[in-house]
């Protein structure tokens, strides 16, 4: 869902950072060890494009809403190369990190609509409207959609010791004891806080959410015992599962997860109609031509495409996105709407 870790401004940049080695705690910093291509620097000339160049043939701009060694960032550069190929231009990733993805939003909202400048964001896109009500630009208005790139589960995780062996068993435990059982989150309006949020409003029960900085710390005390529930990103707690450090209760996506098959889906482990992802949107101001915006769909759908796309997206325990340009659009419009409903009615604050 979301990288929802607030940032100030950063200068743009146009070079991917260096992996680390650190342990990973979030799907952000876990991606950030991964080592991807370097963005050429010189302009992809392949020898046929899909149409006319945009822009009059100038670079394309892939705003980044997040840091550099991001989730997003890294999605955009592992993506910049083929979309320069499929396009016949050169493509350039930048980031504008802040304020939950409002400052590079804003940026592109204003900016020109010759397919010159694009948004590449985070889940956060569809919930940001609802925790900031004060945006400067209407996201339902100021965007059109280009694709959703790829879908990345959550995981239900609890300390092993945890008395529910089953999501039925905590349901039956939560409705019990309004507010006595906790779960971790990496803070306030985070893809975890989220989770967590929808999940008791689809079981009908009350859990006691206790926010940390960041997804690490969260990890470490349910592993340590004392928060007992996590919805955690898969990626970063797929070795801490497999060492049995942590044990997965449900996925958070509509379909079991090639990574842990043996693990129910919600809605299988009796949460009905549970489903969160976080996703990787990429946008374009709402006045671009109809012929610019064809032309960049279908480069985007060819990079989707992409046999070494999708196999690393799947690496990276996601599924590319189910469908084109159309079902990305209503996949936001219904992604804004669940989470608006959810901020209200679980009075979720940003503080």
């Amino acid at each position: 869902m979301t990288e929802t870790d607030l940032h100030p401004p950063a200068p743009a940049a146009t070079q991917p950072a260096a992996g680390n080695a650190l342990a990973p705690t979030t799907r952000r910093q876990w991606l950030a060890g991964i080592t991807l291509p370097l963005l050429p620097a010189l302009p992809l000339w392949p020898s046929s494009t899909l149409a006319a160049p945009v822009a009059g043939g100038r670079p394309v701009t892939l705003l980044v809403s997040y840091p550099p060694g991001g989730g997003a960032d890294l999605m955009a550069r592992l993506i910049a190369p083929r979309l320069a190929e499929a396009l016949g231009q050169t493509v350039v990733v930048e980031n504008k990190p802040g304020a939950g993805g409002q400052l590079a939003g804003a940026v592109v909202a204003r900016g020109p609509v010759d397919g010159s400048l694009l948004l590449f964001d985070a889940s956060s896109f569809a919930v940001a409207p609802a925790l900031y009500p004060k945006m400067g630009y209407d996201p339902a208005k100021a965007f059109t959609a280009l694709a959703v790139l790829a879908q990345f589960p959550n995981v239900l995780v609890a300390h092993p010791p945890f008395a529910a062996t089953s999501v039925k068993d905590l349901v039956v435990m939560a409705q019990a004891k309004p507010g006595a059982i906790a779960y971790a989150s990496s803070g306030n309006g985070s893809a975890q806080h989220l989770a967590g949020a929808l999940f008791e409003d689809l079981a009908h029960a009350d859990l006691l959410h206790v926010p940390y900085k960041g997804g690490g710390p969260a990890m470490t005390d349910v592993m340590g015992g004392q928060v007992p529930l996590f919805f955690a990103n898969l990626a970063s707690a797929l070795g801490h599962i497999q060492a049995g450090r942590l044990r997965p209760m449900a996925v958070t996506s509509r379909q079991r997860s090639p990574a842990l098959p043996q693990v129910p889906t919600m809605a299988e482990a009796g949460v009905p109609g549970y489903e969160v992802t976080e996703w990787n949107p990429v946008l374009a101001p709402a006045g671009i031509a109809p012929e610019t915006r064809a032309t960049l769909v279908a480069a985007l759908a060819k990079v989707q495409a992409a046999p070494e796309v999708q196999e690393r997206i799947r690496q990276l325990g996601g599924e590319p996105f189910g469908g084109g340009v159309d079902a990305a659009t209503r996949f936001l419009a219904e992604q804004q709407a669940l989470w608006a409903r959810i901020v209200r009615q679980r009075n979720i604050r940003i503080e």
